[in-house]
This record gives structure tokens, sequence and C-alpha cells, in this order.
């Protein structure tokens, strides 16, 4: 017990800035790391097969996000009451929360590998895909699907390391899935492009590094963790209803960028055809790929909320919120200003036409001009995740995917003469006004700790 009490004292003492170092830097390393999977997949593909296995890549990403959805639902709701029952010192349901996660797991991941091989093609017809965009993506996601419980075990699992606290273990086991990944991805596709599978090789390499991923994670929480054990595998009633309500909001950013994306895919397949899939592939590759970092300093974030919160330590949670905030929009600064300064370069990574490069550039700027804000915005969903007030993440998470999003995705590009340049600004426009919203539900949430604060 020693390492946990080690570990709820830095969390209740160390200042915002140490726990942005000590939290957020390894969880920012290891989300980059994941994020890498699909990344590398993109880059090599595009670069050893063509735009066209590029673009497959890409259209089949946001399908994807289905793994990673219910990985998320698992993982923060049972990080969110891990970090809080380690606040209160309640070691009963601390011995509870691996058993159920790994019950949990089996259960969904099993489903969603039997429905994703079966509909694969079915599924890829959502964004609009055609020709041989649509067969390249069917054989990349069918082998994805193939590998669903793994990459669920192994992320949800990850973050009850990070709401425990040790993010340095959590990213090294990252890490080296995602190392493997680089390294097996153009060897595969190598070995494969010339018989004109060079997309599944990408898949073969992106499923055999989850698998070890898994295996490692196991393996820690069998001999190696010194809090959260592996006790009974069974699903808990007294967990459930609290996991799904705070991991839905969160499940909710995975699974409903599923929605946004393929709308955007489908919207720019009607005003501008494959050309423009192309162009929105790759600016969605690079977004996606900026929203991680932000994604893991809110995993730090988690734990240091929630343990504060449920110490009852209401004016700390108020000064890390502000600390992670800044901390967090100095992050997106770093994607930020290299895509509004040089859209062409980024732009080079996936494509290798210089002239659909030249014509992608200005509407990936425009894209790409509120992505300053959500360092904030994922903050504040993220603070109302730790407090387990999922309904205010989920009216944040909601409103920015879906109910504001789809409206404007559909109504801009028949504006005038927006045209597709409307489906690039849908995602912007959206942003700023969620930001917006976030502020204002921030403000009222740090007059309610106020109020817990003096009525200590």
């Amino acid at each position: 017990m020693s390492k946990q009490t080690d570990t709820r004292t830095m969390l209740l003492a160390a200042s915002p800035w140490q726990l942005i170092v000590t939290l957020s830097l390894p969880a920012i390393i290891g989300m980059v790391v994941v994020g890498l999977y699909n990344l590398m997949d993109r880059v090599f593909v595009g670069q050893m097969v063509g735009e066209i296995a590029m673009a497959a890549v890409s259209v089949s990403y946001p399908f994807t996000l289905i793994n990673t959805g219910v990985a998320t639902l698992i993982g923060v709701g049972s990080a969110s009451i891990l970090s809080r029952s380690v606040g209160k010192k309640d070691q009963n349901t601390i011995d509870k929360i691996m058993g159920n996660l790994i019950a949990m797991n089996l259960l969904l991941g099993v489903i969603i590998t039997a429905i994703g091989m079966i509909f694969t093609r079915q599924i890829l017809t959502l964004s609009g895909a055609e020709g041989e965009i649509l067969n390249n993506a069917e054989k990349y996601l069918r082998i994805i699907f193939a590998g669903s419980l793994f990459v669920n075990f192994s992320q949800s699992a990850n973050m009850i390391m990070r709401g425990e606290g040790i993010l340095k273990k959590a990213m090294l086991i990252t890490g080296t899935g995602a190392v493997l990944n680089i390294i097996l991805d153009p060897i595969f596709i190598s070995l494969l492009v010339n018989s004109g599978k060079g997309i599944e090789g990408a898949a073969y390499a992106t499923i055999l590094s989850q698998f070890v991923t898994a295996c490692i994670t196991m393996w820690y929480f069998l001999k190696k963790s010194k809090i959260v054990k592996i006790h009974k595998v069974r699903l808990e009633s007294t967990l459930m209803s609290e996991i799904l309500s705070v991991g839905f909001s969160a499940m909710l950013m995975q699974v409903m960028t599923l929605v946004q994306q393929t709308v955007l895919y489908n919207v720019a397949s009607r005003h501008g055809g494959e050309t423009w899939q192309i162009i929105l592939g790759a600016a969605l590759s690079v977004q996606s790929f900026a929203f991680i970092p932000l994604w893991g300093m809110s995993q730090g974030f988690q734990p240091a909320a929630g343990t504060n919160y449920g110490a009852k330590e209401y004016k700390r949670v108020k000064k890390i919120t502000l600390g992670f905030s800044l901390g967090a929009t100095v992050l997106a600064a770093l994607f930020y200003l290299p895509v509004e300064l040089m859209p062409k370069t980024v732009l080079s990574w996936f494509i290798t036409d210089q002239t659909i490069v030249a014509q992608g550039a200005g509407p990936f700027r425009i894209m790409f001009s509120t992505y300053i804000v959500l360092g904030f915005l994922i903050t504040v969903i993220t603070l109302f995740q730790s407090l387990g007030k999922a309904s205010k993440a989920s009216v944040l998470v909601v409103l920015r995917q879906i109910a504001l999003f789809i409206p404007l995705a559909f109504f801009l590009p028949n504006i005038g003469e927006l045209g597709i340049q409307g489906v690039f600004l849908a995602p912007a426009l959206t942003d700023g006004l969620i930001f917006i919203l976030a502020l204002c539900l921030m403000v009222s949430e740090f007059r309610n700790l106020k109020r817990l604060e003096l009525n200590k």
C-alpha cells in the first residue's frame, strides 16, 4: 500500500506544473504513440502503395473508433471510479475494477469482432466510399476488426494504469506496441505489395502489434501491479452504472468522431468527388493525430482532478484545472502553427501529387483554424468526467460531434459559392461555438466548487 499512499500524496500535494510533467508528459507520449498506429499506416501506405490506398485507410479510420470508443467507455469509466476510490482509500472498490474490466471487454470485444467482420463493406458504404477506395478499405478494415479484443483490452487497461498514476509504465507498454507497428509496417507492405496486398500488410502489422501490447498489459496486471489486482473476472453490478454513465460521455467523443468523419467523407464525395476525399483523408489524418496529445494530457489531468475531488480538496481542483487548461493550449499551439504556416508541407506527407496538395492547402488551413481551442475544451470535458458529472460532459460532446456539427456540414456547402469549402469550414465553426459554451460551463462549475469548499 506504500505505492498507493505515495501516489495519492503526490496527487494531493504537487503543483499543477509538477502534475503536468509527472502525469501528462508520459500520457501524452503514450497517446501519441498509440496514434502512430493509424497515422503511420496512412503514411507508409500513401508512399509505398498510392493515394487511393491511403484514402482507403483514411476512410476506414473512423470505423476503427468503434473499438476505441468501447475501450474508452470501459477504461475512462473504470479509471474515474479508481481515482476517486484512491482519494477515499476505498480498497474494496479498487479490488473489483480489473475483473469487471476484463469481463466487459470479453463481452463487447466478441460482439464487435463478429459484426465488424461480417458487415465490413456495408459499414464502409456509409462514408460514401466507392470503387477502388471501397475495395481497398474493405480489405484493410476487416483485418483490423479481427483484432478488436486485443486493442479494447490493452487500451482500457492502460487507462486504469493512468488512473492510478502509473503513467510511465503505461507509456512504455503502449510505446512497445506502436514502435513494433512502425517497424513491421514497411516490412509487411513491401513483402505483400507486389502481389497487390500492400494495404493488407499494413493491417497485419497493426494487429500483430496490438496482440503483443495486450499480452504485455495482461502480464503487468497479473505479475507486477501493486495497487490494482485481477481478482474475480465478472461483471460487478455495483460498478456498472457509474462506469457506463461516466464512460459514456468519453465514448461519445470517440464514436461520434466516427459519425462526424463519415458525414464529412460523404459530403465531400458529393461536392468534390474522389480528389476531395483524398484531400479530406489527409487533412483528417493530421487533425486526428494532433488531437491525440490533447487527449493524452487529459488522461494525466483525470486522476489529479478525481483524486482531489474525492479527498474534498475543491479549491485545488480549480487550481489544477486552470493549470492543465493553459498547458493544453500551449501544447495545441505546437500543432496549430505548423499547419497554419506550412499546410502544403504537411499535406505532402500523405499525398505525392503536388497539384492535389496545392488544391487542398487553403481548405486544410480553414479546417484547422480553431484547433487552438481544443486543449481547453478537452480539459473541461475531462473535468466533468472526473467529478462524475457525466451529463455535462455528454452535452458538450454531443453538440460538438453531432447536434451542431452535422447540420453545419450539410448546410454550409450549399451557401452561396462555398461548395467544398463549406465541408472544411463546418468543424472549425463548430469548435468555435462549443468553446464558448465550455467556458460558460466551467465558470458555473467553479462556482459550485467554491460553495462546496465553503460548506466543508
